[in-house]
């Protein structure tokens, strides 16, 4: 069992920046593929991005490359999604989640976290 608990989410205007994080305790951290999903109100979650077990490697979703950046620490057992230059469409509910598969963009992951809320005013 991977327990994952995100952190950082918030308020912030257009245009501004956020950086999440995603903790999972525990020393299997590394021999997963990490991923980032939301949710927005009314819709269907949505992957956002992922990295593989190095951190040598990511995917993202198109709509966020450019803006959006995830790295890891695995000393730390830790990634984070780094979010700049933010809009109000990105508001959402923000998952981590770990897969033992790379890259995999569906939602059949393995284990997630609970959501941090992020909203972003115009």
């Amino acid at each position: 069992q991977v327990q994952l608990v995100e952190s950082g989410g918030g308020l912030v205007q257009a245009g501004g920046s956020l950086r999440l994080s995603c903790k999972a305790p525990g020393r299997t951290f590394s021999t997963y593929a990490m991923g980032w999903f939301r949710q927005a109100p009314g819709k269907e979650r949505e992957f956002v991005g992922t990295i593989s077990r190095s951190g040598g490697s990511t995917y993202y979703l198109e709509s966020v490359m450019g803006r959006f950046t995830i790295s890891r620490d695995n000393a730390k057992n830790t990634v984070y999604l780094q979010m700049n230059s933010l809009k109000p469409e990105d508001t959402a509910v923000y998952y981590c989640a770990a897969s033992r598969i790379f890259p995999d963009v569906t939602t059949t992951y393995d284990y997630w976290g609970q959501g941090t809320q992020v909203t972003v005013s115009s």
